[in-house]
C-alpha cells in the first residue's frame, strides 16, 4: 500500500476561494475591507515565512493586512501598547501575534490582552473556553485547517478513533476539542497522546486517523502506524542537509517515506497543514469583519 497524498496547497486554494467572495460580499453590502494587523517580533525565519505567506495570501483574496515588526529587544510593554492600539483601530477585524514571541515577552499575557472579537488564531481564554464548551466562535487555525483537510479528502473523523500527538495550546488541545465537538467534522473517540507517553507507539497504531504535532522530526516512525490510517502531519522542522543549496530541509513529526507505505493517506511536509493555517487565518478574519458590520448595524 501507497499512500495517498493529501494535497494542503490545492485545498486552500479552494478554501481562499470562498474567502474571496465572502470579502466581495462585505464590500458590496457594508462597504467593508476585511483587515488583518501582524504583530512580528524579532527575525525567527518561520515567523518570517509565515507572515509572508499570509500577506500573498491576503492579497490574493482581497483582504487589508499590515504588518508591525518589532525588534528582537522589544520591551513587554512596547507590545501590550501596540496591541492596545491594534484594538482600538477600525482598519483591522482581526489581530494575528506571530509566535513564538522572544523569551522577555510573555506571550500568555500578550494573548489575555487581545480583543476577544479580534482574536482570529482562536488563542484568548475566552475563545479556548468557548471551543471546550463545544461553541466556538474562533477557531484556532491550524486546527481548524487540518480539520478541513479531512472532510474534504472524505476523511470524516466522526464514529474514528483519533489520536492526537501533542498537547500544545496552539494545535493539541484545541485540536481534540474540535474533534470532540457535536458537530460535522467532530464526533470522534479522541485521544491525546504526548512526548511523555508510555509506549507511544502502542497508543498511535489504535488510530483511525493519527494527528501528530509534537515538534520532533520523523517521530512517528511506520511500525507505529496503523495499516490504512489516515496520518496528518503537522510538524514543521528545519534539519541540517549539505545537499541543498540552503543548507537545510524542512521535515514534518512523521517519517514520510516508511509511513506513507502504511497509510491509506498522508498530508506532505511541506505542501500539507501549512497553507490550510494561512487559508483559516483569512477565514476567521472575514468572519470577524462579518460578526464587526452586524454589530454596526
Amino acid at each position: 500500500m501507497t499512500a495517498t497524498i493529501i494535497d494542503g496547497a490545492w485545498i486552500a486554494q479552494e478554501v481562499r476561494e470562498v474567502v474571496a467572495a465572502g470579502v466581495q460580499a462585505l464590500q458590496r453590502d457594508h462597504g467593508v475591507t476585511p483587515g488583518l494587523a501582524a504583530v512580528l517580533i524579532g527575525d525567527n525565519p518561520a515567523s518570517a515565512s509565515y507572515v509572508q505567506g499570509k500577506e500573498k495570501a491576503c492579497s490574493e483574496v482581497g483582504i487589508f493586512t499590515e504588518t508591525f515588526h518589532l525588534p528582537q529587544d522589544t520591551s513587554q510593554d512596547d507590545v501590550l501598547d501596540l496591541v492596545r492600539r491594534l484594538n482600538d483601530d477600525d482598519r483591522f477585524h482581526g489581530i494575528l501575534t506571530q509566535l513564538p514571541f522572544p523569551a522577555q515577552i510573555d506571550e500568555a499575557s500578550v494573548i489575555r490582552s487581545l480583543h476577544t472579537v479580534k482574536d482570529v488564531d482562536g488563542l484568548h481564554p475566552y475563545n479556548m473556553g468557548l471551543l471546550a464548551l463545544g461553541e466556538p466562535v474562533f477557531i484556532c487555525a491550524t486546527p481548524s485547517g487540518v480539520q478541513q483537510l479531512l472532510l474534504r479528502t472524505g476523511n470524516d473523523p466522526a464514529g474514528k478513533h483519533v489520536v492526537v500527538v501533542g498537547r500544545s495550546n496552539i494545535v493539541g488541545r484545541p485540536m481534540a476539542a474540535l474533534l470532540l465537538r457535536k458537530a460535522p467534522g467532530g464526533n470522534a473517540t479522541v485521544t491525546v497522546a504526548h512526548s511523555r507517553t508510555p509506549d507511544l507507539g502502542a497508543v498511535t497504531r489504535e488510530a483511525d486517523i493519527l494527528i501528530v504535532a509534537i515538534g520532533q522530526p520523523a517521530m512517528i516512525r511506520g511500525d507505529m502506524v496503523k495499516a490504512g490510517a489516515v496520518v496528518i502531519d503537522v510538524g514543521v522542522n528545519r534539519v541540517d542537509d549539505d545537499t541543498r543549496e540552503r543548507g537545510y530541509r524542512l521535515t514534518g513529526d512523521v517519517a514520510y517515506d516508511e509511513v506513507r507505505e502504511v497509510a491509506s493517506a498522508i498530508s506532505p511536509v511541506p505542501g500539507g497543514v501549512g497553507p490550510m493555517t494561512i487559508a483559516m487565518l483569512l477565514a476567521n478574519t472575514v468572519e470577524a469583519a462579518v460578526r464587526s458590520a452586524a454589530a454596526e448595524g
